[in-house]
């Protein structure tokens, strides 16, 4: 079993009477990859600093191994952090850089070199050490400020949205080398980000607030796969929402209800009652499309529409390489986005503006919730 280095237990934080964060109660694991996920404003970037002493909580515990760190200053705690702008010291090489928090200790100059050394292997700098920050890529300041943090072994590695600031290609990149690397290491990381994708990249386990507030936590596919609410199903991914309303109960878990003007069976953990609103959430890829045409003209078709047969016409294409989008209307009016697969061997795509077509999905591909979530 994980031994427990971070604990928050109803933890508020105010600022002149404005509530940031509001009954936050986490637990961190020795060794673990968390993500503090959410927009902006959200409380996540405010919960990272009570972890790191830069804040105290209003109310509330955090432990850190089990004691309490209230009034214990940054300096004095297990915990390093990367920030976002990187706060390198400029008039420093990459060597004084990684080594300044060792020196502030008092380390003997062997064990200096030697940690300094080690610490750059492990982010790809060696050959380095002699550049000032002016003179290095974004990724490379970025791998100069990790060093620097990771140089004095702390337990935990406080990261604050620190690839924000690289393109696109360097930014997926440096996710597989932190990821990597907090594997070697075998610390603990909590990660601040706004972005699910990466988010989803690196970590065990996922937080997802919103307003101050923890909404869900859980693992990348089980936030994904199984949200516990409209804004955790919005906010990591593109989801379609249909509206039903439940018309009887068939199973212990299996319910039949009539959506968007269909009748379809569902399943659903939650308990439902007979007349309730609900939502129906499917993701892009969990449906499957089909010209209405073929379906009248083939009987090898039905597998495909277990569920429903919700009619449609097609609006716009958005190509991705791979993959397609195709934005379908319903006969209800409500749009939906169905993912598609491209086909290399035809020069065209399968479905065309215009189109009629006809989506369904297997049972229990679906996610139901009550209309009031």
């Amino acid at each position: 079993m994980n031994t427990t280095v971070v604990e928050l237990i109803g933890v508020d934080k105010e600022y002149g009477g404005h509530r940031a964060l509001t009954d936050i109660s986490l637990t961190i694991t020795d060794g673990e990859f968390l993500s503090l996920l959410g927009p902006s404003g959200c409380g996540k970037t405010t919960l990272l600093r009570l972890i790191g002493g830069f804040e105290e909580c209003t109310r509330g515990k955090l432990l850190l191994d089990g004691r309490s760190v209230a009034q214990v200053p940054p300096e004095k705690r297990a915990v390093n952090t990367v920030f976002q702008n990187y706060a390198l010291f400029p008039h420093m090489n990459v060597f004084d850089n990684v080594a300044f928090g060792l020196r502030m200790a008092k380390k003997p100059a062997d064990e200096i070199n030697h940690s300094v050394a080690r610490a750059l292997e492990l982010v790809q700098l060696v050959g380095m050490e002699r550049r000032r920050p002016s003179a290095l890529s974004g990724g490379q300041q970025q791998r100069v400020a990790i060093a620097r943090a990771i140089v004095n072994k702390p337990r935990v590695l406080l990261l604050d949205e620190p690839l924000s600031a690289l393109d696109h290609r360097l930014r997926k990149q440096m996710q597989k080398e932190l990821k990597q690397l907090q594997r070697t290491l075998g610390i603990t990381f909590v990660l601040v980000t706004h972005d699910q994708d990466e988010a989803f990249a690196m970590s065990d386990r996922v937080v997802v607030m919103q307003n101050g507030r923890i909404e869900q936590i859980g693992s990348p596919m089980a936030i994904y796969e199984e949200p516990v609410n409209l804004y955790v199903a919005r906010f990591v991914g593109d989801i379609n929402v249909l509206d039903g309303v439940i018309r009887e109960q068939t199973a212990p878990s299996t319910f039949r209800a009539l959506v968007e003007g269909v009748t379809v069976s569902l399943r659903s953990k939650r308990p439902l009652e007979l007349g309730q609103p609900i939502h129906v959430l499917l993701r892009p890829e969990d449906f499957r499309l089909e010209l209405e045409k073929d379906i009248a003209e083939s009987k090898d078709l039905s597998d495909k529409f277990q569920q429903a047969r919700l009619k449609g016409t097609v609006r716009r294409i958005f190509y991705h390489g791979a993959t397609y989008d195709v934005e379908v209307t319903l006969e209800s009016g409500r749009r939906v986005q169905v993912t598609e697969f491209f086909d290399e061997d035809s020069e065209n795509l399968y479905f065309k503006p215009g189109d009629a077509v006809i989506l369904g999905w297997h049972e229990g591909w679906e996610v139901v919730l009550p209309h009031e979530q």
